[in-house]
Parts: structure tokens; sequence; C-alpha cells
């Protein structure tokens, strides 16, 4: 077979018409009451950005949405910041996972040995990296752990200079991410392509409360 008869068949199957692209289905994560009404019905694979201050309830907030993530599939925890410590046990501990019943799993391993375990049979469905600035990834880099795994969710924790996840190359993977939560005052800001009614999530509604006085947010959909 001719190298351009080769070529002919792949951009046709790499082409979607209108219609055919209207048609498609996709995988959903079903949330319902408060992460609907924050996040809405993202698809259940693809790159996720969570990022935040110290302090903000970004650790908390993450450990919650590993929880309802457990309702649906099978988390990984890369925890290549703490790694197997004390401060996770209590994280761990303080956030009740043992209430996922073994659907949560703390590793703490390199980006090349997290992507021998994702390629194995019957790995887990969601991956949460924490954080981004300690995988020492380049953007080339994170593209190439992306595509060789593209039927996994990948969410990305990311350290916070102001309002923008720090440094060049984590702001890259914001504008790749299709859902992308900014943390800051015990909330969660659904900035991304996936907005539910209410735009945000109330780590500790109380506390998030104080800290923004009931004043109107508005969210920013960076694309």
């Amino acid at each position: 077979m001719s190298e351009a008869v080769n070529d002919a068949r792949t951009f046709a199957r790499n082409a979607k018409g209108v219609r055919e692209l209207l048609s498609m289905k996709f995988d959903t994560l079903p949330f319902e009451g408060e992460w609907y009404d924050a996040f809405g019905t993202p698809e259940s694979r693809g790159v996720w950005i969570v990022w935040g201050k110290s302090g903000s309830g970004k650790t908390s907030f993450v450990m919650k949405l590993c929880k309802e993530l457990c309702k649906y599939g099978r988390v990984v925890y890369n925890s290549l910041e703490e790694g197997i410590s004390l401060t996770m046990q209590n994280t761990v501990r303080r956030s009740n996972m043992l209430e996922t019943n073994r659907r949560f799993l703390l590793v703490c391993e390199s980006m090349d040995e997290l992507s021998l375990r994702l390629k194995r049979q019957k790995s887990p469905d969601f991956v949460v990296i924490d954080s981004f600035q300690y995988t020492y990834m380049s953007f080339p880099q994170f593209l190439k752990f992306k595509e060789q795994h593209r039927n996994k969710l990948l969410i990305f924790i990311s350290h916070a200079s102001g309002q923008n996840p720090d440094g060049r190359t984590a702001k890259k993977v914001l504008y790749n991410a299709s859902l992308k939560i900014y943390v800051e005052g015990k909330r969660a800001f659904s900035h991304g392509r996936f907005i539910g009614p209410k735009g945000y999530y109330d780590i500790w509604p109380e506390e998030a409360e104080i800290y923004f006085g009931g004043k109107p947010i508005l969210n920013d959909e960076n694309e």
C-alpha cells in the first residue's frame, strides 16, 4: 500500500464532519448536588489543573474531589511533594478516605514509574499528581505524558503565583486543561470549559462566607 493511500486514510479517520461530531458520545462524570453546581458534567478523561496558595484550602479540596471521584472509578494520588509521610497520613485520616472502600491509592513515584503503572490492565481511572512543580516536566514532556494516557483523567496540582499557576510551564498546562480550578479562601472556582450553575464549590462553607463576605463571584473562562 502506498504512503499516499496511508496518509489519505489517516486524514479521513481523523477528520470529523459537523453531523458526525454532534452525534458522538463522550464519557462524563455525572456529578450531582454541590459538585454539579460548581463543575457541571465534565468529561471523565483529559487534563484538569487545581492551583492555589498555601492555606487556601487546596489540599482539603483535592481530597474531597478524590473522594467524589471514587464513586465513579479508582483514584491514584502521586504524592511527589509530601511523599508517604505523617503529613499525608493526617490528611487522609481527616478526609475519612477509608470510606472510599479501597478505591483510593497513595503512591510516591517518578513520572516514569507512574506511567508504567497507568499502562497496566485495570489501572486507576483518575490520576492526581501533587505537585506539577515536583514533576520537573517540560511542556513537551507534559504533552507526551498526556498523549500516552489520553484515556485517563489527569489532575495536576500546582503552586500559585498571585492568581495564576506558578511557573511558565504550569501556565501552559493551565491553557491546555479542560477544567481549571482556582482555590482561594476555602472556595474552589471553576475557570474552565465546564462550569455549573453556581460556578464554585465551598470547601468549608462558613470560612468561605467569612472570607468573601457574601460578595458576588464572577468566573472568567481561561481558554
